[in-house]
């Protein structure tokens, strides 16, 4: 198995099995309209498994769980089962919208000065990167919490296309490599990490094979006994034992803990649209909702975005809004988030500040 050495998250956004109806709308143009899916990702081999798996008759999040699963190979920088995510589901069958919360959690261990030295001073780098910055991932049980609720393909089905290339390996390209190169410095001082993606002492270049037969064998126990051997079966001592040699902090027990949490998303409008989005701990929703609705009474349809007036507008609003993300934006679990951010009255207020 590979060894989390890295805390990446992975964000998954399914917008599902239905479309939202623009009809109407000034302030949405569409430049390309799919009439039954359209699939993005950072990595044409996993947008190849999920267009495959939609083709094969699997729904949305069917394809969103085997992407997902392909890009913990595929795309190392940032999609593995190491992180965590978050979803956002619309059923076509029932109109409703709901949000799943897969992110990371701290481990037990985890103090507020963890990242500090004894002056006080912050330790640079110890809180993004090595096995101390992991927190206990969600990935695994997120996508089966999707599955779960939403998918229609067997589970070990939407796996096997991540396994086979895991285990046949897969075409380095040039971007994987480039990053490989501008991170050898660090990632080549944890051994198990030095022998999977840089063999021979330097970093895979493209058009090299990237073969990787322990997170194959990690994706195969997944498929067959489900997220039970991540967070409670052997993967989970194998984590423990990879956390305890590299001096982290997590636990087996932080992971026989984790749960993803079924949330409210956030709903605002913005003109004659319905935006529905994450909410905390995800700032997102609410950050984008807070420049929308603050920029909404300024006419900047006969503006273009690099106009003075445009530039202005948007900085400002972007300013008001990242000053409530930095004071109020946090965990509910453990900060009371205010409930009038998106509220127009409070918003009123906030645009009077707008110089």
């Amino acid at each position: 198995m590979t060894s989390p050495l890295r805390c990446i998250l992975v964000v998954l956004m399914v917008v599902a099995l239905g479309l939202l109806s623009l009809a109407g709308c000034d302030l949405v143009r569409v430049t390309r309209y799919y009439e039954n899916a359209a699939l993005a990702t950072a990595s044409p081999p996993a947008a190849r498994v999920g267009l495959e798996v939609l083709r094969s008759g699997g729904n949305a999040v069917d394809a969103a769980v085997a992407t997902a699963f392909a890009l913990a190979v595929v795309y190392p920088q940032a999609g593995n089962l190491g992180g965590g995510g978050f979803a956002l589901v619309r059923s076509g069958s029932t109109g409703e919208i709901v949000s799943l919360d897969f992110r990371e959690t701290a481990p037990s261990a985890a103090t507020a000065d963890m990242f500090l030295d004894d002056t006080g001073r912050v330790i640079e780098g110890a809180s993004t990167f090595g096995a101390k910055a992991a927190g206990v991932p969600g990935t695994v049980a997120g996508l089966y919490a999707l599955w779960q609720q939403y998918g229609s393909l067997p589970w070990a089905d939407l796996i096997a296309p991540a396994i086979h290339l895991a285990d046949s390996g897969f075409v380095v390209d040039s971007l994987l490599s480039a990053e490989l190169a501008a991170d050898s410095d660090s990632m080549m001082r944890f051994e198990p990490t030095a022998a999977i993606f840089y063999p021979e002492g330097r970093p895979l270049e493209a058009g090299e094979r990237l073969v990787q037969p322990d997170l194959a064998a990690t994706l195969s126990a997944i498929a067959e006994e489900g997220p039970d051997v991540f967070y409670r079966g052997r993967i989970a001592d194998l984590i423990d034992s990879c956390m305890r040699r590299f001096g982290g902090v997590m636990r087996r027990a932080d992971l026989e803990r984790y749960r993803p949490v079924w949330r409210e998303p956030v709903h605002f409008r913005f003109g004659k649209v319905d935006v529905y989005s994450m909410g905390p701990p995800s700032s997102g929703g609410i950050v984008m909702g807070q420049i929308l609705q603050l920029l909404e009474p300024f006419d900047l349809s006969a503006e273009s975005p690099d106009s003075p007036r445009y530039i202005h507008l948007f900085t400002e609003a972007a300013r008001l809004a990242y000053a409530d993300r930095a004071e109020h934006l946090g965990d509910p679990a453990f900060y009371a988030i205010p409930s009038a951010l998106l509220d127009s009255a409070y918003l009123d207020a906030r645009r009077s500040l707008i110089d």
